[in-house]
């Protein structure tokens, strides 16, 4: 009854109808207008998997890979809704919105009552975010799950429900099985309880939190063994620079939260506002500062310290909700009871204009039109194809690697109808004389072909081809823009573009 009361509640508040409208504006411009563009890199990844099964023999090359439950949940959208762009990133965007909700909660738990609107749109104002809410990948999983078990956490600190407690070790032990670069995110669960019970915050023992958290620990212990064997052979999947205290600093997103905060501060004494009096409570401080803090700095730390660097915007978005929080508590020290849900309508305001008006283009890789573009030339046209991924390396690669397979999984999802020749990831002694046999038999005899790839690998192997004598006189020219995906057409007797 009283659920139904608060419901009733909800929506004859003006300002909620107004801000709820608002994050449907929202989520349809950030997230639902693009989920029917082509797939990036590691989207096609997800499409293979799912087609070719966990155990595919191809994928022992990057084991990491299918060690995620995430996957039963994209077969159910492949086998209801085919193999669709738009099909995959549906489970994303449905676990976004519940990952919304949630953190709202937590900040009304641990913030201020009427914090909830707040937390929702400094959530939306973060890219990184935005990003993963439409991905067909397991972040905003990650993100909900994450949500989910920290809220049970809290309520299980407070009341010692058996309930609580089942949930959140339920829930914080699918967390690692999503992903396993969340591994982090575990510290956060600790500190938290730790600073609970050492203020004696809570009606929980010592005894009974580290039991739970034993229980936790045995659930976890078969993730940790595959999370060593993974960890084994790092270098090979390393596809990232060894990070900076720069990238760490953009990392954790600080711009928001001192944009939040003074701008509170700023309308605040110009208004003339009485400032209310919130608790500034150490175990609040100490789940929103972990999660907004750990994550980022552990996989620095890590990066730095083991040569493998993780330091991936979409490994470490799984601290943007933590950022999102902090924002908001900090906002909460400048910010009065009645005006929290102005301040959300505003926030929410500067979201749609910034990012909305301009969209920034998503996912930045279009592999679907550079595909099409490459199939529309004339049948039999040769392609040299890089594979996409960092693990195509002898003895892995070799010219003649079977497909279908992982290395190649962008032409399982967009096949090509030409003549393909398979390239290692990175140039090499071996692919370089690999492609001089190719330059003075098949290519030179065709009078086209075409370099299609990543942008990177793309742009080498056209240098490497524009200096060999025997194409001396081929023009070579791009087939469109394609983001960070290129398409080069070489030729001997152009064609009008």
């Amino acid at each position: 009854m009283r659920l139904k009361t608060d419901s009733v509640r909800f929506f004859e508040n003006r300002w909620n109808l107004a801000l709820l409208l608002l994050l449907a504006l929202a989520v349809a411009r950030l997230w639902i207008q693009q989920i029917g563009s082509g797939f990036w890199v590691d989207e096609m990844v997800t499409v293979f998997v799912i087609h070719h099964g966990v155990a595919d023999r191809s994928l022992a090359v990057a084991p990491q890979v299918p060690q995620s439950v995430y996957y039963p949940v994209a077969h159910l959208a492949d086998r209801l809704f085919g193999t669709r762009e738009a099909a995959y990133r549906l489970p994303s965007i449905l676990f976004s919105l519940i990952a919304l909700w949630l953190i709202a909660r937590l900040a009304i738990r641990l913030i201020h009552p009427e914090a909830g609107w707040f937390a929702v749109f400094a959530c939306l104002a973060l890219k990184a975010f935005n990003w993963e809410a439409a991905d067909a990948r397991p972040y905003a999983m990650g993100f909900c799950a994450l949500a989910a078990a920290m809220l049970f956490l809290v309520r299980w600190l407070d009341s010692g429900s058996a309930w609580d407690a089942a949930a959140f070790l339920v829930l914080a032990a699918l967390v690692w099985r999503i992903q396993l670069i969340f591994w982090p995110v575990y510290a956060v669960l600790v500190l938290y309880t730790v600073v609970r019970l050492a203020r004696r915050e809570t009606v929980v023992t010592w005894s009974r939190a580290a039991l739970l958290f034993t229980a936790l620990g045995v659930l976890l212990a078969p993730v940790l063994l595959e999370a060593i064997v993974v960890n084994r052979g790092a270098h090979d999947h390393v596809i990232a620079a060894e990070p900076t205290v720069r990238d760490l600093l953009n990392a954790v997103r600080w711009k928001l939260i001192v944009l939040c905060a003074a701008g509170a501060w700023l309308i605040a004494r110009l208004s003339k506002w009485t400032r209310e009096r919130v608790p500034l409570l150490p175990s609040a401080m100490a789940l929103i500062g972990g999660w907004w803090l750990i994550p980022p700095v552990a996989l620095f730390a890590f990066s730095l310290a083991s040569g493998n660097s993780v330091f991936v915007r979409r490994y470490y978005s799984i601290a943007m909700p933590g950022a999102a929080l902090a924002a908001t508590f900090l906002t909460a020290r400048f910010l009065p009871k009645p005006h929290w849900k102005h301040a959300a309508a505003l926030l929410g305001a500067g979201v749609l204009v910034m990012y909305g008006a301009r969209p920034e283009p998503w996912p930045g890789s279009d592999w679907r039109s550079a595909a099409a573009a490459v199939n529309a030339l004339p049948a039999g046209t040769p392609v040299i194809a890089p594979s996409p991924f960092v693990e195509a390396k002898s003895p892995a690669w070799r010219p003649d690697y079977p497909l279908p397979g992982f290395l190649y999984a962008h032409l399982n999802v967009y096949p090509l109808r030409q003549r393909t020749f398979l390239f290692p990831f990175q140039p090499s002694a071996e692919a370089e004389q690999y492609a001089a046999e190719l330059d003075r038999k098949a290519l030179a005899r065709s009078h086209r072909f075409v370099i299609y790839g990543g942008d990177s690998n793309v742009r080498f192997w056209r240098n490497w081809f524009a200096k060999q004598p025997e194409l001396a006189g081929w023009s070579a020219h791009s087939l469109g823009s394609f983001g960070d995906v290129g398409a080069v057409l070489f030729e001997t007797n152009p064609s009008p573009r």
